[in-house]
């Protein structure tokens, strides 16, 4: 009936290139002659199922009656109201065997099971029915493909994929990621970074969603798990469980602060991310565009965790109120644009990472409110202190090299 060659070879291609399993390439062939059947042959409420027998190229035929009880079904003419929650359906001989019945054929039968009638063979198929066939075939491979791509991705959902950029559209960012296509949108890219068709790059994946228009991975590069994932392939001690990522706070491409822990004693968790020279840090750093990262251990005394959390300002003294969940780190002058830091970026990523309000005060000063004078005044001071900081650490290094 079928040229087992040309059948063998697509379904050979189809598990290869798209990772169709063979049983479901062979599940979709007769549900689709088994539907052409019904359509050519068969009656109106008939179950018709086929078998398709892969080395022979024959299939079989066969009508499928549901075994049921009296009561579980309701009878033609039966014209008593339908109470609230009845939903037996109605009585069909195409479709339903009483269980009476069906114990003169097979004896040890059960209401639920099914039993199989077999169908005169049929190999001559009109061109509707055929073309009904060829539908259901492909709806069958996009319903295994898509399965499969769920299962592959599913599991690596949370993680780290490479793949190649294959367009752009209106800012969203597509990425070939062998089987599947990735989407990056325009609030998941990493700020000023520009992509090329063709260019490789890195994302987490951090969601895979199914939906009536085929399987959706979305991609991030400005996830905080990104920016977690990053380190655990760049440290052994985060991958062995040794250190722990206890909290992220990220504003993607400008800067971030990554608060650690470590389970044993013996190791500085704050060390092991920096690496040595700070190599571990700047391999992250290079992949986020230069993104800033600041590393500070994390603590279950919370005044402590905040005043590392303000790093790199010099912090005198902290004041918390629990009832509102808000603290007041009191510093002195010089030390308050460093706090405040740019736009405000270093309190403000001080709290997300601690979950704390933080007000910077001045010696002997109010809060510092953030006005847009005050701002600009800390991001005056806070550039300077940069530059100062960015000479020293190159002293730093002339004198090491030296």
């Amino acid at each position: 009936m079928f040229d087992l060659k040309t059948i063998n070879l697509v379904i050979d291609q189809l598990s290869e290139e798209r990772g169709i399993p063979r049983d479901k390439m062979i599940e979709a062939i007769e549900g689709a002659v088994a539907t052409a059947y019904k359509r050519e042959y068969g009656k109106r409420d008939q179950i018709v199922r086929a078998h398709f027998d892969i080395s022979t190229g024959g299939v079989d035929f066969y009508q499928v009656k549901m075994v049921v009880a009296p009561e579980e079904v309701r009878m033609d003419g039966d014209e008593s109201p339908v109470e609230e929650g009845d939903d037996r359906p109605h009585y069909n001989e195409e479709r339903f065997l009483f269980l009476e019945d069906a114990k003169r054929i097979k004896r040890d039968v059960a209401v639920g099971d099914e039993l199989i009638f077999p169908l005169e063979k049929k190999t001559d198929f009109g061109r509707i029915a055929a073309q009904t066939a060829k539908q259901v075939i492909m709806q069958k491979i996009r319903e295994a493909e898509r399965a499969s791509v769920v299962e592959e991705y599913g599991g690596k959902e949370g993680d780290i994929v490479h793949g190649i950029v294959q367009r752009i559209e209106r800012g969203n960012l597509y990425v070939d990621l062998g089987r599947a296509t990735g989407i990056m949108p325009y609030h998941e890219q990493i700020p000023g970074e520009r992509y090329r068709a063709g260019e490789r790059v890195r994302a987490y994946l951090f969601s895979v969603e199914e939906g009536v228009r085929g399987v959706f991975l979305r991609l991030s590069r400005a996830h905080p798990k990104f920016l977690e994932k990053l380190f655990e392939l760049e440290v052994p001690e985060i991958a062995s469980g040794a250190v722990v990522i206890k909290a992220i706070a990220r504003e993607a491409g400008g800067r971030s602060k990554v608060a650690v822990h470590a389970t044993d004693s013996r190791i500085d968790p704050v060390g092991a991310l920096v690496g040595q020279r700070g190599v571990r840090v700047s391999t992250v750093m290079s992949e986020l565009g230069g993104e800033r990262i600041d590393i500070i251990e994390w603590s279950e005394e919370i005044k402590q965790f905040i005043e590392d959390a303000l790093s790199p300002a010099q912090i005198l003294s902290i004041e918390l109120d629990e009832e509102t969940h808000r603290a007041v780190a009191e510093v002195s002058e010089d030390q308050q644009s460093l706090a405040i830091g740019r736009g405000g970026q270093n309190v403000r990523l001080a709290a997300k990472l601690t979950g704390w309000s933080i007000d910077i005060r001045p010696v002997g000063g109010a809060v510092a409110a953030e006005t847009d004078e005050n701002v600009a005044k800390a991001e005056e001071e806070t550039e300077t202190n940069e530059e100062k900081s960015d000479t020293v650490e190159e002293a730093g290094d002339a004198e090491v090299k030296s």
